[in-house]
């Protein structure tokens, strides 16, 4: 790998060492203003596309980003570097009962550089719910699709043809002998070596995250990157932002630094995701901003349980395409919501990523880890937001500012990590499992299909006990047409500050049902379109 790696040029690095406008702000010695036509917060799948739409239209643009810049010479494929340099809280972010462990990037590309390239189109079935039960307008099928084909060409969404690792092939074997469907991943991807190490940064630029595609994109047509710096609160006047407070961060970019940044902008973009960007709402303080008090609330995860399985054969599951099969039969089948629905999928199994979501510890831990080239590991993600029950969580500000994530996982959904349990068990025994382990405190390992789900059936659907994870974050500044019931309105617009656009995820009213990323891609392609016509006019 390392001497194809070498034959690789790092033209983002090459860009930087041309003249590309960079600020690293952990080097400042000094307080710095600014003067631009758009800032934009945030640089992964809302941040990219809009600086890169909105540049080319004319506009001069600053990005800020939190995290650091890193490109390709700098990704090792190795955990212990990847997760303190590129992952928000050094990959331990949690919610506030430390019941759901979030990964969430933190670098220039945000999540887009170091999450697994799985895409797919926001399924009609959300657009369909969020037209109607929601009132946004824009947004149907028929009217997405030429900004997912915008997404889809811009990132390179395209087929996986290679055959899969062991661990997706045993999802297609297990779902083909019970009947189940089952189909392929598309990935934002192009020359990829099938390396498995997606998730610590791309060390051929294979990936086409925001990083290698629409920043450089921003920057060569005259726009300027700051990274190391935390956006912290907007400064209003009469209803109008004149001005964003930032905070240069360190050099190890894990806590601000004593410098302020201060940006004055004719419009400001939101997009720092469905933690960043209600966080920075909440911290401004204006009752301006959130004068219903929706801001934060709605926020919804994919919560996401896990079923690991012992093969007969080799798995090495950290090896090969990361997520290249699925299956949305216990989506589509559920649609009625009378059963919470789920998608499954497989995770990659990087050592220490298996070693800490692992339960057990000491000589019960070391057994199961010394199995793990022959682990298989399924996961189901829950369709939260579309049940009564189904009200998602709460962006707060830590006493030191920071925000978390209050996340009360309904009953609804406890019947679906249940059900999801039984389901992945059953797949799993079905590809030629040898044993099977539900991850969860009071489990164990499993021989039979019969006594797992026995064991599942008795189970205590509880946090804490039930082990969880999410990648996906959505909501807590819902678009909507009724500014009693939305943050900002069906084109991303703030209800109340005009000069206010979000442009992420945390504008969808529910969760997707779906990894979220060419939904943001292709939402904020719409958005920024718009906007950018609306300024430059």
């Amino acid at each position: 790998m390392s001497d194809k790696q070498n034959e690789i040029r790092d033209f983002v690095a090459e860009g930087f060492q041309q003249g590309w406008k960079h600020l690293d702000a952990s080097l400042l010695s000094s307080d710095k203003t600014l003067e631009t036509d758009v800032v934009i917060i945030g640089s992964g799948a809302g941040g990219g596309s809009a600086a890169e739409i909105l540049a080319e239209a004319g506009l001069h643009v600053i990005i800020v980003e939190e995290g650091p810049l890193q490109t390709s010479k700098d990704f090792h494929m190795k955990e212990d570097e990847a997760y303190p340099k590129l992952y928000q809280e050094s990959g331990s972010r949690q919610t506030k009962d430390r019941g759901i462990k979030i990964f969430q990037g933190r670098m220039v590309g945000g999540g887009t550089g170091i999450n697994w390239t799985t895409s797919f189109r926001t399924p009609a079935t959300t657009l369909k719910y969020w037209a109607e039960e929601m009132g946004l307008k824009g947004f149907s099928e028929n009217e997405m699709r030429p900004w997912f084909e915008w997404a889809e060409k811009r990132y390179k969404i395209q087929k996986w043809t290679v055959p899969p690792n062991a661990n997706n092939s045993a999802l297609e074997k297990g779902c083909g002998k019970l009947g189940i469907s089952w189909g392929k991943i598309s990935r934002n991807v192009t020359g990829c070596l099938n390396l498995g190490y997606c998730g610590t940064g791309c060390p051929v630029n294979a990936k086409q995250s925001t990083l290698v595609t629409t920043i450089p994109g921003a920057l060569k047509v005259g726009a300027t990157l700051i990274s190391k710096a935390r956006a912290e609160a907007f400064v209003l006047k009469k209803g109008v932002i004149t001005e964003l407070k930032c905070r240069a961060m360190t050099s190890r970019g894990n806590a601000p630094s004593g410098q302020l940044i201060t940006i004055k902008a004719r419009h400001y973009v939101l997009a720092a995701g469905a933690i960043g960007s209600p966080a920075i709402l909440l911290r401004s303080g204006e009752k301006s901003l959130n004068p219903h008090g929706l801001v934060g609330t709605r926020t919804f995860l994919h919560p996401v349980n896990i079923s690991g399985a012992i093969m007969p054969f080799p798995v090495k599951g950290e090896y090969g395409a990361p997520q290249t099969s699925y299956s949305d039969h216990y989506v589509e089948t559920r649609l009625d919501n009378k059963k919470p629905g789920f998608k499954l999928e497989c995770p990659p199994l990087q050592p220490m990523l298996m070693a800490t979501a692992l339960d057990g510890h000491g000589k019960i831990h070391a057994e199961i880890m010394k199995q793990r080239p022959n682990l298989q590991v399924l996961i189901a993600l829950q369709r939260d937001g579309f049940h009564p029950e189904s009200t998602g969580g709460q962006v707060y500000l830590k006493s030191d500012g920071t925000p978390g994530l209050d996340y009360q996982v309904s009953h609804y959904i406890w019947e679906g990590i249940r059900d999801a349990f039984l389901a992945m068990a059953e797949i799993q025994f079905a590809a030629g499992a040898k044993m099977v382990a539900p991850l969860h405190r009071d489990a164990g390992i499993y021989g039979s299909i019969k006594e797992v789900k026995q064991v599942i059936s008795e189970l205590p659907m509880e946090i804490l006990k039930a082990r969880l994870f999410s990648a996906h974050l959505m909501g807590g500044c819902a678009m909507g047409e009724d500014s009693a019931k939305s943050v900002v309105n069906s084109n991303g617009l703030h209800h109340e500050v005009g000069n206010l656009s979000v442009f992420d995820g945390s504008v969808f009213p529910t969760s997707i049902a779906a990894n979220p990323m060419e939904s943001i891609f292709a939402t904020t392609a719409k958005f920024a379109t718009d906007l950018a016509k609306g300024m430059v006019n």
